[in-house]
């Protein structure tokens, strides 16, 4: 290296060093911003380093696990980085997860602390103080409890709770190099700049709205946090804020739509990113009409990856039904039933290798082992996901469902996201959701919309054929969501039973 020539900056190792980069880039510039005001990433740091004391003088420290219900306020953020200072283990949870989902993940991870409502987080009277406490020095981390075969020996830096299918929490453990891995696949992707504003109005629980605390700070912009209690004025709070870059779930893309046909000034947002639950071709084409000069990119992914494939903004204009590329450094392969690998065009298990597949499934060694499997040697792991899905011959992923989720209408497979994504591609439909035939009920298909049932299922048909075509639609004036935004299933069972 030539003399008076800087160094490259050391590749991150762990979380909170995303944070010491923003804060070397750009010291004063904004960093993060809730109802309650801004930090600027040097505050941010002060706030964790008085964090990282306050969580200490309560007994966290290495291996600690630290439960925060992630309301949507600066601390957390600062919570979230000082657990990685300690070398502890961040497990967020939904506001409103309710009492006994959270009771089984406290019992399931054992924390060592929880923090239950905003009133129990750190006082912010602490966390502005001039003179933040210094935290102790950090001890080698742990190994991974009841990680995969392979798995990194770093400690975790996040638990992240889904109930997937099954309806029981599972804490997929998610170590500091996986975390920082997909960090930076995905940033290659989205390309956030220094002068973005991203709105995060998804729940800090979400891995989804999680992560764009950690994107932010790879790129040094601005997160703004907002609250469900803000929604009526959420346009406002983008436009005020200069928000550029709006995170979606097909809920929140409804809520601005609507709230943008009372409040038509402009914006300056010029991305919007959709995973979780797809959006319907006409949201899309909504949000790009309203937002002048905005793009949509889509994206597909499940915790235990973070994130498997993205498309190129507005890459569905020209592939509506793909799910995007794998992310670079990562290989997606089609197995069969027997696990070989299916030729370009046909449908079977969608599997990920990579450095962003992350350790396994907290405690639960049986379920690690037959979703983590060994691939061979060098020590990769092939994450079996459960889903099924096809690529073509340019290297798309088309997502066609969960292996729960495929089954025969009249002698003919059929998936339910083939249903639901032809029922969002009816003109007129916002949003679908289809419960296939089984224990609780017939097969029907919801739709949000001013069509009438038989105008569905006509449509319908026209797309998927008369065998594969549900018999039953309800036209609901909306459809109920979890606290992710996603489509609460088990609550439209529940409806459907009852009538």
């Amino acid at each position: 290296m030539s003399e008076g020539r800087d160094a490259a900056p050391a590749r991150p190792r762990r979380v909170h060093e995303l944070l010491d980069a923003a804060v070397a880039a750009r010291p004063q510039a904004a960093a993060v911003t809730d109802p309650a005001g801004t930090w600027t990433w040097a505050e941010l740091s002060g706030a964790v380093r008085g964090c990282a004391g306050w969580l200490a003088e309560r007994g966290v420290g290495t291996g600690s696990r630290v439960v925060v219900v992630a309301a949507t306020d600066r601390r957390v953020v600062a919570l979230l980085y000082a657990c990685s200072v300690l070398d502890a283990c961040f497990v967020p949870l939904a506001p409103d997860s309710g009492e006994r989902y959270r009771r089984q993940v406290v019992a399931d991870c054992g924390p060592d602390l929880v923090l239950t409502d905003a009133d129990a987080l750190p006082p912010h009277a602490l966390l502005t103080a001039a003179e933040a406490p210094a935290p102790p020095p950090a001890t080698p981390p742990p190994p991974t409890p009841a990680a995969g075969p392979e798995a990194d020996q770093d400690g975790p830096a996040l638990l992240i709770y889904t109930s997937g299918s099954t309806g029981s929490p599972k804490g997929v453990v998610c170590p500091h190099p996986q975390v920082l891995s997909a960090c930076s696949a995905i940033a290659e992707r989205l390309r956030y700049q220094a002068d973005d504003v991203v709105l995060c109005r998804l729940p800090l629980s979400f891995d989804y709205g999680l992560y764009q605390v950690l994107l932010c700070a790879l790129a040094a912009c601005r997160l703004v946090l907002a609250g469900p209690g803000g929604d009526l004025g959420l346009l406002a709070t983008a436009r005020r804020t200069g928000v550029t870059v709006v995170p979606l779930v097909p809920s929140l893309a409804d809520l601005l739509l609507r709230l943008a046909r009372r409040d038509t000034g402009p914006t300056r947002i010029r991305l919007f990113t959709n995973t979780g639950e797809a959006l319907a071709p006409a949201a899309r084409a909504a949000l790009r009409e309203r937002f002048a000069g905005a793009r949509v990119q889509l994206m597909f992914g499940i915790t235990e990856c973070k994130r498997v494939a993205i498309m190129e903004p507005d890459g569905d204009l020209a592939r509506p039904h793909a799910v995007g590329r794998p992310l670079t450094g990562t290989t997606v392969d089609i197995l069969g039933p027997g696990g070989e690998p299916l030729p370009t065009g046909e449908t079977g298990e969608i599997t990920v290798t990579g450095p962003h597949v992350m350790a396994g499934y907290w405690r639960a060694p049986e379920l690690t082992r037959r979703t983590f499997r060994p691939d061979g040697p060098g020590g990769r792991v092939r994450l079996h996901t459960g889903d099924f899905g096809r690529l073509d011959a340019d290297g798309y992923l088309y997502f066609a469902g969960r292996r729960d989720d495929v089954f025969k209408s009249n002698g003919v497979r059929t998936s339910v996201a083939e249903i639901e994504s032809a029922a969002r591609d009816v003109p007129g439909v916002t949003e679908a959701a289809f419960l296939p035939p089984g224990a609780g009920g017939p097969a029907v298909l919801y739709a949000v919309t001013d069509l009438t049932p038989e105008a569905v299922l006509r449509a319908v048909r026209r797309l998927l054929g008369p065998d594969k075509a549900p018999a039953r639609c309800l036209v609901a004036p909306a459809l109920p969501h979890g606290p992710n935004g996603k489509i609460d299933r088990a609550a439209l069972r529940t409806r459907q039973e009852s009538r």
